[in-house]
C-alpha cells in the first residue's frame, strides 16, 4: 500500500499503561469532522476485533491516547467510545467504529472559535437584520 518508509498500520497506544494495538490502514475508514471528532471504521475477522474489545475494555471514556498513523508521529486524542457495526448473522468480517476527539493544534487564537452549534435564540424585543 505505502513504500517502505511508511507502515501499514495504525497504533494507538494508552497513555496510561503503554499498551497498543495495531490497526491495519487496509481495513480502516477515518472521518473527521471541523470540531475534531474522528471515527475510525474498522472492518476485520472476528479474532482481530477480540483483540480490539481487549484493549478498550480497560479504556474509560475521556482518556487521553496516543495514536500514530503510518509511524509518522504521536498526536493525542480523547477516547469517546466504540460502537458495535452492523452485521449478519454469522459475519465473516464484524465492523467497529472508534470514536475519537483530536486535540486542537491550532496555535493562533484568532483560528479558535466554534463553527458549529450556535443557539438561534433571540430576545423577544430584538428586531432581526
Amino acid at each position: 500500500m505505502f513504500d517502505s518508509q511508511f507502515s501499514n498500520y495504525i497504533k494507538i497506544t494508552s497513555k496510561k499503561t503503554n499498551d497498543f494495538i495495531k490497526l491495519d490502514q487496509r481495513r480502516v475508514k477515518i472521518r473527521e469532522n471541523e470540531n475534531g471528532l474522528m471515527a475510525i471504521s474498522y472492518v476485520a475477522p472476528v479474532f482481530e476485533i477480540m483483540d480490539l474489545d481487549d484493549f478498550f475494555s480497560d479504556v474509560i471514556s475521556s482518556e487521553k491516547l496516543n495514536m500514530d498513523i503510518g509511524e509518522t508521529g504521536d498526536f493525542t486524542v480523547s477516547y469517546r467510545g466504540i460502537i458495535d457495526g452492523k452485521g449478519k448473522n454469522l459475519p465473516q468480517n464484524l465492523d467497529h467504529k472508534i470514536i475519537l476527539l483530536q486535540e486542537p493544534t491550532c496555535l493562533d487564537e484568532r483560528e479558535e472559535f466554534q463553527i458549529t452549534g450556535f443557539s438561534k435564540f433571540k430576545p423577544k424585543n430584538e428586531i432581526s437584520e
